[in-house]
């Protein structure tokens, strides 16, 4: 017997990259939460499984057409023509956005309240217990909404929580991982937290992570959880559901003293990347690395560089480069006593200084304070990133000055 769980789609949640730019990428790019869905059931029906799970925020906040509702009733029904029933309950995105509930889902659809309860899946002894949101905000715990597990049966238990606390997510419904281990369930089947997760295995407790990561910040491949049950017990794996991700990708070319062996490196490492990518296609910030005679060229021509490594990504049809750093270092550690050595080292000498870095912190955060809330939160989620941002910008602008003023007559 098996089961899929997922949640987290935040259907039609906007993608967020510079990417975008890209008129081929982004039709794929906007749908791809869609996409993730249809993949979803596609893999639901093939795989013959007894139940979807949707543990909550199938919607996003900040869609809210009808268009998406009828599109997310299609996908149910063909589950309901396949004889599969879902299970859902609503996050903080479903209960604050005002078309959940108000469209009609097929019958196979058992949208759990907020009181809780359990329904058994069919032809089974499995039952599934569920708590929805009442509203966006869930600041105490849902447990005490849960019933006893049914004695003699497999027991999942479905719950839209941040358990102790994850950066980047509200802490709704907070609960600990020895609380939900003491109520008796065999499966925790959690959503909220974007990255997946196996909590514990005795009982299971599992986020199941978002199935289509949205930006730079939800990185890698992406999957639902299929549970299955057997003679030997319960397993869990992870089942490919994104079809865009986002990676960041590092491309050493330390030692390479031409651009043709540069180039040669950046394609090499694109080319491998490509080999080993899980999803349809995805969206990369590259950061170009190592030591090399070519320093200067590179910082100085650093235009040029990013322009060559996106193209290289383009030819191989599946890759985009959003983003290019350079983090080059020079191939000699000899002294450089030339006019720009020596402004090299006044200007470290000046980044080293507590003033300063005060300083320029006390400025980045000024010009973050003119985004909104939820950019300043992804940018600057802690004070540690904000000294780290603050020092990677003054590293960023000496290496450009260096390299512009000795660049120039190379």
């Amino acid at each position: 017997m098996k089961i899929l769980h997922t949640a987290d789609i935040h259907l039609d949640s906007p993608l967020k990259s510079l990417a975008l730019r890209n008129e081929d990428l982004r039709t794929k790019v906007q749908s791809a939460t869609r996409t993730a869905l249809v993949r979803l059931v596609d893999s639901a029906i093939d795989l013959e499984v007894a139940a979807l799970l949707i543990s909550g925020d199938l919607y996003d906040s900040a869609e809210r057409s009808a268009k998406t509702a009828a599109f997310l009733s299609g996908q149910m029904e063909r589950l309901r023509s396949a004889g599969i029933p879902v299970f859902y309950i609503k996050g903080n995105h479903d209960a604050e956005n005002p078309i959940t509930g108000e469209v009609a889902l097929p019958e196979n659809v058992h949208v759990f309240g907020a009181r809780g309860g359990k329904v058994k899946i069919p032809q089974s002894d499995v039952w599934i217990h569920g708590v929805s949101f009442s509203s966006k905000h869930a600041p105490d715990s849902l447990l005490p909404k849960f019933g006893e597990p049914v004695p003699d049966a497999v027991n999942i238990a479905m719950l839209h929580t941040s358990l102790s606390g994850a950066v980047g997510h509200d802490p709704y419904a907070p609960c600990t991982l020895n609380q939900l281990r003491d109520l008796g369930f065999d499966y925790w089947a959690l959503g909220h937290v974007h990255k997946r997760q196996i909590h514990s295995q005795n009982p299971w407790v599992v986020m199941p992570g978002i199935p289509q990561g949205r930006d730079i910040g939800e990185a890698g491949p992406q999957s639902a959880s299929l549970i299955e049950l057997g003679e030997a017990g319960m397993t869990v794996s992870a089942l490919p559901t994104s079809v865009v991700e986002f990676t960041a990708l590092s491309i050493p070319v330390g030692g390479c003293a031409t651009d043709d062996a540069i180039r040669a490196e950046i394609r090499r490492h694109l080319s491998g990347f490509t080999q080993e990518l899980q999803s349809d296609s995805a969206i990369l910030r590259t950061t170009l690395c190592g030591a090399t005679s070519r320093r200067w060229q590179i910082l100085r021509d650093s235009d040029a560089w990013t322009q060559t490594i996106q193209d290289m990504a383009l030819e191989t049809g599946t890759l985009w480069v959003e983003k290019v750093a350079f983090d080059i270092a020079p191939e000699s550690d000899a002294p450089d006593n030339s006019a720009t050595g020596e402004l090299q080292a006044i200007m470290e000498s000046i980044r080293q200084e507590d003033a300063f870095a005060a300083s320029l912190e006390t400025d980045v955060i000024s010009m973050i304070n003119d985004l909104p809330p939820s950019l300043r939160a992804a940018l600057l989620p802690s004070e540690e990133q904000a000294t780290s941002l603050a020092q990677n910008l003054t590293e960023q602008g000496a290496a450009q000055i260096l390299a512009r003023m000795k660049g120039a007559s190379d």
